[in-house]
């Protein structure tokens, strides 16, 4: 028997687990006939839809050639073509890229490769990492030891080295207390530059989520507090880690959320929708800087992370692909035209008593039910019913939706959610 993630599977005795027998574009197939709207696009992973024809058939090629080969002295095309796409729309920032297969791996690849480049110019003492409240990395134990959400780290917690813990910027508090965005951005660097002049010299690096804490509950914050994370990391002599596994590849509106700040990271991971959501890749975009602290005579200086299936070719070509319909097809300036179809769809929830902190990024659409997380529960089920798949955060409503869609289809999703939630507040 399959051992669903993130269940209690004692539950599924009342509520079993909905079986999907295909998937087309935004749509989920079951087997009785039914059809969902994929609000989520899978875990944030299907980014052009399901199945998306220029990323099968890329598929089918590489299929043709090469299914997999070790990249541990070998190399193959598309690994390298992928790896050059992604530095060159850095604008060579970021200069290597290292492959793994989810996104929790690549974060492990960020914590090491930060901690070792410390050590291989002599400061091993700078091992601890700074993360912000409410922060999730992924459940492996690296990653869980900068994820700041207890639902995951507790039953750990003897095996985690814990990160150091501040509170980063949030819109909604700032609209609480009535300050502006760049207001609360502000604050949040002082607090962490109080940290980092107190622990500066064992800081290895720290890790958030460029504007966007996705499993935070889609805390949504001004650019200007990454401008400044750039500056107090150069100032303290740390490493920034930029975690895009969410908010990368064109979900927060560039392909990179940094680039809206215009700075860049030492090290940025990226997975989820790298794929088109259709087979598992991860990697780290790292600098030159570390990348050169690695080099010499013996493998002690090496990094000698790896995984079995370390830049699968399958992979590499699907994101290859993912990465080519995106530009030929100007995806992310379509995109723009969507998001206002979908949020002027969502409108009527600003007028909703049971609705707080409407908001969006890119193509992020999220809202906070005022009475908790048992009234997301009664939306997730009301929209089902409509057809459009949900999977609120605690009290966060949310939709992440393949990017692919046309003006009736986003008034649709937006009309669809927005009936989901009157119907439960009537």
């Amino acid at each position: 028997m399959v051992w669903h993630p993130c269940t209690q599977m004692q539950t599924l005795i009342e509520e079993p687990v909905e079986p999907i027998l295909s998937a087309d574009g935004p749509w989920l197939f079951g087997e009785n006939g039914q059809k969902w709207f994929d609000g989520i696009a899978s875990w944030w992973t299907c980014l052009l839809g399901h199945r998306h024809p220029a990323i099968v058939q890329a598929l089918h090629d590489q299929l043709e050639t090469l299914d997999h080969v070790m990249l541990a002295g070998f190399t193959h095309p598309s690994a390298v073509s992928l790896a050059e796409s992604l530095v060159g729309l850095t604008g060579g920032a970021l200069t290597h890229v290292s492959y793994a297969s989810d996104g929790a791996s690549a974060l492990e690849i960020a914590l090491k490769q930060s901690a070792q480049s410390w050590r291989n110019q002599g400061l091993p003492h700078k091992t601890r990492f700074v993360c912000l409240a409410g922060s999730y990395h992924g459940e492996t134990l690296g990653a869980l030891g900068v994820t700041d959400q207890a639902v995951f780290s507790e039953q750990y917690r003897s095996l985690l080295r814990a990160a150091l813990v501040i509170d980063g910027p949030d819109n909604r508090r700032a609209h609480c207390v009535g300050v502006s965005p760049q207001e609360e951005a502000a604050q949040a660097l002082e607090r962490l530059e109080a940290l980092l002049k107190k622990e500066g010299s064992t800081l290895a690096a720290f890790v958030c989520e460029p504007l966007m804490q996705g499993a935070g509950g889609m805390v949504m914050y001004h650019p200007d507090f990454l401008r400044g994370v750039r500056t107090l990391c150069d100032r303290y002599s740390i490493h920034w880690i930029a975690d895009e596994i969410a908010t990368g590849c064109g979900r927060t509106g560039t392909f990179f959320a940094v680039e809206q700040a215009e700075v860049w990271p030492d090290l940025l991971c990226l997975s989820k929708g790298i794929t088109g959501g259709l087979l598992p890749l991860s990697l780290v975009l790292s600098s030159e800087a570390i990348y050169q602290v690695f080099l010499g005579d013996g493998v002690g200086r090496a990094f000698l992370h790896s995984h079995s299936f370390t830049g699968n070719p399958l992979a590499c070509r699907a994101a290859v692909a993912m990465l080519d319909f995106l530009r030929e097809e100007n995806v992310l300036v379509h995109n723009i035209q969507r998001g206002h179809w979908i949020e002027r769809a969502l409108k009527p929830l600003q007028d909703s008593s049971g609705v707080a902190n409407l908001r969006r990024l890119g193509m992020v659409f999220a809202f906070d039910c005022i009475e908790g997380s048992g009234r997301a529960k009664q939306i997730q089920v009301q929209a089902k019913k409509r057809g459009l798949l949900l999977r609120p955060i605690a009290s966060t409503v949310y939709l992440m939706p393949p990017y692919l869609l046309n003006e009736e289809t986003c008034h649709w999703l937006g009309e669809t959610l927005t009936a989901s939630v009157l119907e439960t507040m009537t």
